[in-house]
């Protein structure tokens, strides 16, 4: 009998994968974990032969689960499940890492038990540089990559970055993207391209208009776009002095 053990820190993408997995293998035993640490103590209690594993997840990540998993002596086969963008997936495909894009369907959970792998060494070394910001450091596009197929938008482009569940939500004229980079990512990836403006929010400098207030709370208004994220006491004096500071220049 198959064993699958199913890892993800949102109860809600587990019950979906265990909705699937009855309909494609009504004949395996599945085992939940929702965190890093509980799906290691899993691995070696029940010894799975598949492991659909999520990458985001807080203290033990997907990539340091995957990672000790390959050390065992028989390590069970791995396949991601993720919203990561274009840059991580091209990685992920490069190195012939089997991977299922969330939401997941029912076909692509079809494809990847019967095309399930191992990991290696060296595979394990390139998932390492996935949540590096450096990889993106001189990246002039922001991409995500979902079912619909791939989306950019330059970076010079976005107004804003605003942080919403577990993804950041890429803002332009006329489109947004959804990225799987965090906000906190992002703002050290292109410090010198967007400043923060709220614990959930990051603008760009260059489409920075100024700051207006409304029934005493402050806002960031940009050009050529209607959303104007609300800019928090903690950071108006940092936004002010940018403001000020890209005038003078």
């Amino acid at each position: 009998m198959m064993k699958v053990l199913l890892v993800d820190d949102e109860s809600l993408a587990r019950q979906r994968l265990r909705r699937l997995l009855a309909k494609v293998r009504p004949d395996a035993e599945l085992i939940d974990a929702e965190n890093g640490a509980r799906a290691l103590q899993l691995a070696e209690l029940e010894k799975p032969q598949i492991v659909l594993l999520d990458i985001r997840m807080p203290e033990i990540d997907g990539i340091e689960v995957a990672a000790r998993l390959a050390e065992h002596e028989e390590p069970p086969a791995v396949n991601f499940c993720t919203a990561y963008d274009d840059y991580a997936l091209q990685a992920l495909e490069h190195q012939a890492i089997g991977y299922l894009l969330k939401p997941v369907r029912q076909r692509d959970l079809e494809r990847a038990l019967s095309n399930a792998v191992s990991l290696n060494r060296a595979q394990i070394s390139a998932l390492a540089q996935l949540d590096q910001p450096e990889s993106l450091s001189n990246a002039t596009e922001l991409v995500s990559h979902s079912h619909s197929g791939i989306q950019t938008i330059p970076v010079d482009e976005v107004r804003c970055l605003l942080a919403e569940d577990k993804y950041v939500r890429a803002c332009a004229p006329g489109v947004e993207i959804l990225l799987s980079a965090s906000l906190k990512e992002l703002e050290a990836t292109y410090e010198k391209v967007f400043v923060r403006v709220h614990r959930n929010a990051l603008v760009s400098l260059a489409h920075l208009r100024g700051l207006s207030r409304h029934a005493g709370i402050w806002h960031a208004d940009l050009d050529a776009l209607e959303i104007s994220p609300q800019v928090s006491r903690r950071h108006l004096s940092t936004v002010k002095k940018a403001i000020r500071s890209r005038a003078e220049s």
